[in-house]
C-alpha cells in the first residue's frame, strides 16, 4: 500500500507512524509546507484517555511523551480579585515543538518519508498515484476544498477574537482569569506545558477587541498590552509571541469525511474550541481510529466507511460540548454578577461534560462550598431545594413536562389522564403539568386532544386535580393552555405526526395563510374580530381551569401553535398592527396573556412557554427570545418555560444532551426572569448541575417520566436524600430503598499458588 499524507501536524505525523509501524511494507509519504521547526502555538494538552490509546498503539511514542509531560490537577478561576481553586481534574501537557520533534524522530526511525517545505501535489494527482490519501492539512484544508461538493463542509466563524501567547514561567494550575476593562470583558486561559513555560490565550468579544484598539495595534503592542492587562496573573512578567495573530475560532463540520481513497483527519474534518481541550487530541484519536480500521477491514473503502462511522458520533458529541463552552465564554458578561463560587461552578460545568456529581467526586470540598453558597441545607441536593412562584411554593425543582397524550374523547380527559398524571404526581415531582389543553374544538391538534372549552371537560379535570391534591399533598399541578393554529386537524402522533387527517378535518386559522408543510391544510388568516373571539376562548378556558383547581397556568406560545405563529417572522407575514416588528408580532400573544392574567387568581402563578429559536434562517433568534421573555415578564409572567423549534418544518435543530438549556441560561441572566429549562435533560445529575450553575430555576423532564413515573422519588433514593424536598406516599414507603440485586461479590481466592 502507498499512503500519501497531506500535512505534517501531530495528526498527520502520528497517522504516518502508526500506519508504517503496523505494516512496514507500506510506503508512507508526508508533505509538510513548513520547515521542521516552524509551528504555531505553544503547548498541547492531551487527556489520559488519548494517552492510553497512544500507549497501547505505540509504546515508543508514549515513552518519549512521558519524559516531557507536565502534569497538574487544579483549576484556578480568578474573578474580581478572588481565586477559587478546584482540584482532581488531571491534565498533561507538553510543548508543541517537542511533540513534533518526537513524532518526526519516530517517523524517521520507521522509514516514513517527510518532505518539509514542500506543497503536496493536487489531491487528484495523489489519488491516482496512491492507494490512500490522508488530508490532515488543517482548518483551511485545500484537499477538503478540492472535493467540497462531496465533503459538504460548513465553516462557522464565532464572535470572539483570541491570540496564542506564552509566558516564561509555569502556572501551577489551569488558570482562568477575568478582566473587566473600560472596553468590556476580557479573559485569560493559561496552563503550563514545560517546567519553565506556560501557554496563555487572551480572548474577548469582537466589539471589545475593536473598542480597545487591539484591532489596530502592531503585533508587539498587542502582546505588551495583554501582558499589562493580566499583569497580576503573569507576576509582572512579559508575554511572548510566535508569529501570533488575533483570529476568530472557526467551527468546521463536514457531512462526509471520505471520498474515494481520500479521507479527512483532524482539523480538516472537524474543529472543537480550545476551551474544552486540544484539537491535537482529536487529531491523534482520529489517527488511532483510522489505523485500527485499516487493520480490521478488508479494503480501503470499507476501512474509511468504518472510520467515519466510528469517529463522527464521538466528534459530534465533542463539538456540542465545545460549542456550549465557546458560547459560555462569548456570553461571559451575563454571568459576572453571579455569587463568586457559583460563577466558578458555572465555568467548570459550562460544556455540560463536567457535572455536579462528577465535580463532587473530583473535589468534594469545592462542590460543598458551592452548595452552601446556593443555600442547600446539609445533605440536600440542589434539585430538592424549594422554589417560590408568586403564592405557590414548589417543594423541589423537578417539573413533569407537558406531553401530549392524544387520549381524550371529545376533549374530555378520562381514566387514562387520571392514572397518567396521578402516577407522576405520586412520583415526587414538585410540579406536574398537563398536556396542551385546547381552548376550543377548532383549536385542537388532533381529535384526541384534551380541552377546557366545556363544563364537562372542566369537571373531568377537577377529578384529576382533586386526586393530586388529596393523594399527593404538596405536589402542584399546572395546566398548559393553547390553540393549535395551523398545526391542527392532524393525526395522532403514532399514526403520523403532523400529517393531515384523511377525513373529518376542521378549518384552521393562523396569523398568516401559510401551511405547516407541503400537503398540510392552508389556514385562514385571522381577522380582528376572530382575534377577539380567540382571546375570549383563552379567558373562558382559564376561568374553567381556576374552577377546576389547577395551581399554575402556562400559556403555550411555542412550537408553531397559534400564539407562537404570531411571534415568529417565518410564520407571521401580516402587514397590520399584529405583524412586522417584534413589538407588533408580540401584540396578540400579550393581549391574550393580559386577558388570561385578569381572570386567573392573583395568587396563582402564570408561566409562558416559548420557542427560543426556530432553528431556521430568518426565524426567531436568541436575542429575540430575550426580548420576548422581557415582554411577558413585564406583563406579569412569573417564569418563562424555554423550549425551541417545531415552528417550521424545515428546521435544523442542533440536538444533544441538554441542548436547549443555553437559551434558558441566556434568558435568565439577560432578561432577569425565572426560567424552566427543558430538552434532553435526562439525569438527576443534569438537574443538579443546571440549577447549581444558575442556568435555570426549574427543570422540566418529559421522556424520563414516561420511562419512570417515579423518576423523582428514585432520584432521591439514589442520592440518599430523605428531606422535605421529597415525600414518599405512605403506601410506597417500603420501596424507598433500591431493591437488592443478584450477588456479584463472590469471595476472592485467599491463596495464590505458583505453578
Amino acid at each position: 500500500m502507498r499512503v500519501a499524507i497531506i500535512g505534517g501536524g501531530p495528526g498527520g505525523l502520528y497517522a504516518a507512524a502508526l500506519l508504517k509501524r503496523l505494516d512496514p511494507t507500506r510506503e508512507v509519504t508526508v508533505w509538510e509546507r513548513n520547515a521542521p521547526d516552524v509551528t504555531f502555538g505553544f503547548g498541547v494538552v492531551l487527556s489520559d484517555e488519548t494517552l492510553g490509546g497512544i500507549e497501547h498503539a505505540d509504546p515508543v511514542v508514549y515513552a518519549a511523551l512521558q519524559e516531557h509531560f507536565v502534569r497538574w490537577d487544579d483549576i484556578d478561576i480568578v474573578h474580581r480579585g478572588v481565586t477559587h481553586r478546584s482540584g482532581g481534574h488531571g491534565f498533561a501537557a507538553l510543548g508543541r515543538r517537542r511533540l513534533l520533534q518526537i513524532l518526526h524522530d519516530r517517523c524517521r526511525s520507521l522509514g516514513v518519508t517527510i518532505d518539509f517545505g514542500t506543497e503536496a501535489p493536487h489531491p487528484d494527482v495523489l489519488c491516482a498515484e496512491y492507494d490512500l490519501v490522508v488530508a490532515a492539512d488543517g482548518v483551511r484544508s485545500s484537499a477538503r476544498e478540492a472535493y467540497a461538493p462531496v465533503f459538504r463542509p460548513r465553516v462557522t466563524e464565532h464572535r470572539c477574537r483570541y491570540i496564542w501567547l506564552a509566558a516564561d514561567f509555569p502556572f501551577d494550575a489551569f488558570r482562568f482569569e477575568i478582566a473587566e476593562t473600560e472596553h468590556g470583558v476580557m479573559q485569560l486561559h493559561g496552563y503550563p506545558y514545560a517546567a519553565d513555560a506556560s501557554t496563555v490565550i487572551v480572548e474577548m468579544r469582537e466589539e471589545v477587541w475593536k473598542a480597545s484598539g487591539l484591532d489596530e495595534a502592531a503585533p508587539h503592542e498587542s502582546v505588551e498590552r495583554c501582558a499589562k492587562i493580566f499583569a497580576e496573573a503573569l507576576r509582572g512578567r512579559p508575554l511572548h509571541s510566535n508569529n501570533s495573530a488575533w483570529t476568530t475560532f472557526r467551527t468546521v463540520v463536514n457531512d462526509r469525511w471520505s471520498h474515494g481513497n481520500v479521507v479527512l483527519l483532524g482539523d480538516a474534518a472537524h474543529t472543537a474550541h480550545f476551551s474544552i481541550g486540544s484539537g491535537t487530541k482529536l487529531a491523534v484519536e482520529d489517527a488511532l481510529a483510522l489505523a485500527a480500521c485499516l487493520e480490521e477491514q478488508r479494503d480501503v473503502a470499507d476501512a474509511l466507511t468504518a472510520y467515519e462511522q466510528e469517529r463522527k458520533p464521538v466528534v459530534a458529541s465533542t463539538q456540542r460540548a465545545a460549542r456550549a463552552s465557546l458560547e459560555w465564554f462569548e456570553d461571559l458578561r451575563l454571568h459576572l454578577d453571579q455569587p463568586p463560587r457559583r460563577f466558578a461552578f458555572s465555568l467548570l460545568t459550562r460544556s455540560r461534560r463536567v457535572t455536579h456529581d462528577n465535580l463532587r467526586l473530583r473535589d468534594a470540598r469545592f462542590t460543598g462550598a458551592v452548595e452552601r453558597e446556593f443555600g442547600c441545607p446539609p445533605g440536600t441536593p440542589p434539585m430538592f431545594t424549594p422554589f417560590r412562584l408568586r403564592g405557590l411554593t414548589l417543594r423541589n425543582r423537578v417539573v413533569v413536562s407537558p406531553m401530549d397524550m392524544y387520549s381524550a374523547t371529545d376533549g374530555v380527559p378520562g381514566d387514562f389522564h387520571l392514572v397518567h398524571l396521578g402516577a407522576r404526581a405520586l412520583g415526587g415531582a414538585g410540579l406536574v403539568m398537563t398536556e396542551m389543553v385546547c381552548v376550543s374544538e377548532e383549536g385542537r391538534i388532533t381529535p384526541g386532544c384534551a380541552g377546557l372549552y366545556t363544563g364537562r371537560q372542566a369537571e373531568a379535570w377537577r377529578r384529576v386535580t382533586d386526586f393530586v391534591h388529596t393523594q399527593s399533598p404538596g405536589t402542584a399541578i399546572g395546566v398548559q393552555l393553547g390553540h393549535s393554529g395551523r398545526k391542527g386537524s392532524t393525526k395522532v402522533m403514532w399514526d403520523g405526526m403532523d400529517e393531515p387527517l384523511p377525513h373529518g378535518n376542521w378549518p384552521l386559522v393562523a396569523a398568516s395563510p401559510l401551511p405547516y408543510k407541503p400537503g398540510s391544510q392552508i389556514p385562514r388568516r385571522l381577522s380582528r374580530a376572530q382575534l377577539t373571539d380567540i382571546r375570549e376562548q383563552f379567558t373562558a378556558a382559564a376561568w374553567r381551569a381556576a374552577r377546576a383547581g389547577f395551581d399554575l397556568l402556562e400559556l403555550h406560545c411555542a412550537h408553531g401553535y397559534l400564539l407562537s405563529g404570531f411571534l415568529s417572522p417565518l410564520t407571521n407575514r401580516r402587514t397590520d398592527a399584529y405583524g412586522g416588528s417584534l413589538e407588533r408580532r408580540l401584540r396578540f400573544p400579550l393581549e391574550v396573556f393580559d386577558a388570561v392574567r385578569a381572570v386567573w387568581p392573583t395568587e396563582r402563578p402564570m408561566t409562558v412557554r416559548i420557542s427560543a429559536t426556530d432553528w431556521a434562517e430568518g426565524g426567531t433568534t436568541a436575542q429575540d427570545a430575550v426580548e420576548i421573555a422581557r415582554a411577558f415578564a413585564a406583563h406579569g409572567a412569573d417564569a418563562i418555560d424555554v423550549s425551541t423549534g417545531q415552528v417550521v418544518a424545515e428546521e435544523r435543530p442542533e440536538f444533544g444532551r441538554s441542548y436547549q438549556t443555553p437559551f434558558a441560561d441566556r434568558i435568565r441572566h439577560e432578561a432577569g426572569v425565572p426560567v424552566i429549562a427543558v430538552g434532553a435533560i435526562s439525569s438527576w445529575d443534569d438537574v443538579n448541575s443546571l440549577i447549581l450553575a444558575g442556568r435555570t430555576d426549574l427543570c422540566a423532564l418529559g421522556r424520563p417520566h414516561l420511562y419512570d413515573p417515579h423518576w423523582t422519588l428514585h432520584a432521591a433514593a439514589e442520592q440518599g436524600y430523605e428531606g422535605p424536598g421529597i415525600v414518599w406516599p405512605a403506601p410506597y414507603r417500603a420501596g424507598s430503598r433500591r431493591p437488592q440485586t443478584g450477588r456479584t461479590d463472590a469471595p476472592k481466592p485467599r491463596l495464590s499458588l505458583g505453578g
